[in-house]
């Protein structure tokens, strides 16, 4: 995001300096420019909490924004108020809308290898450790060849969804089909290395250990194909697969099938989680696999089983 104002672009260097990811701060900085505009360019230290409530209240009423994008935009003012600005916008009054809940929609084992049978290649392998795994599907293509235990059959998530590290599951099956693009990764890598760069890393990792890109530990299980531009040092390094290429292959798949539900990659997730608890796993192995730091999250598959009713069957079948 070019944000071509020297505040912003000052917000920006503070957010790196605390350590967020990339993804917040694009994020941040995006909700805090339309916060700007809103209030045609005025100056956040000009605005007050009203002026919060109003353009939140705007996002909710006229823009009818999902309640997870209301939450984002009210962190990111959050961030830019108390962490940067050293202002207390005190109570705003402000109420995000209800999430309505809504069950997961979850595949059965036939309708996961039926999707399976319509794909190949690196799709098809990132799909399986979806589903074999647990994972969500850039936790998978930001895997790193020293993330890999094959093994204890095991694979450590580096900065999950709220920036946790957890430790998961890796399937026989897919590790059996991992030392081919281990080798290539490790051959695209001294390939690039020869032209005096490597795999992306962490800003701050970089910076400190400037040779890490040479190690085979750092470098992507999943590849791109192509060079870019690290987005902070602006050197040549080689990023992991975009999810585009993986969604689309998916979604390619599904329409090659007879599936009437809406598959996206995160449904395998769900699956997951939903054909361990139907086969005995306890819920507690199930939500720390999954990295829920409540149960109750980790509750919502139960419904889908209908475990919840307790054995209750429908009077219509006693008739």
């Amino acid at each position: 995001m070019n944000t071509s104002s020297p505040f912003l672009e000052s917000v920006r260097q503070d957010i790196r300096l605390r350590g967020y990811s990339q993804r917040t701060e694009k994020a941040y900085l995006y909700w805090m420019k339309r916060y700007i505009l809103f209030h045609n360019k005025a100056h956040p230290e000009t605005l007050v909490s009203a002026d919060v409530k109003a353009f939140l209240s705007w996002l909710a009423n006229s823009q009818n924004v999902a309640i997870n994008t209301q939450k984002v935009a009210l962190n990111s003012l959050a961030f830019l108020y108390q962490q940067y600005l050293k202002i207390d916008l005190g109570d705003l009054g402000f109420s995000l809308a209800t999430k309505q809940r809504s069950l997961p929609v979850v595949l059965s084992s036939k309708e996961v290898a039926l999707i399976l049978s319509h794909m190949d290649g690196t799709a098809k392998l990132v799909i399986e450790m979806l589903y074999g795994s647990d994972m969500r599907v850039n936790e998978c293509l930001r895997i790193r060849l020293q993330d890999i235990n094959t093994d204890n059959l095991s694979i450590t998530i580096r900065d999950g969804k709220g920036n946790k590290d957890r430790q998961t599951l890796l399937s026989r099956t897919c590790s059996s089909k991992l030392a081919g693009y281990i080798a290539s990764a490790i051959e695209l890598q001294n390939k690039d290395n020869k032209n005096g760069f490597g795999p992306s890393l962490p800003y701050s990792l970089g910076k400190k250990y400037p040779n890490a890109f040479r190690q085979p530990a750092w470098m992507f299980l999943f590849p791109s194909s192509n060079i870019c531009e690290h987005p902070v040092t602006k050197i040549p390094c080689r990023h992991h697969r975009h999810d585009s290429t993986i969604r689309k292959a998916l979604q390619k798949a599904v329409r090659s099938t007879q599936i009437m539900k809406k598959v996206n990659c995160h449904t395998f997730r769900h699956s997951f989680a939903t054909h361990l608890l139907q086969t005995g796993t306890d819920i507690r192995t199930v939500q720390e696999l999954l990295g829920h730091n409540d149960l109750n999250t980790t509750q919502i598959y139960t419904h889908v089983l209908g475990q919840h009713y307790a054995g209750t069957t429908s009077p219509v079948d006693n008739l």
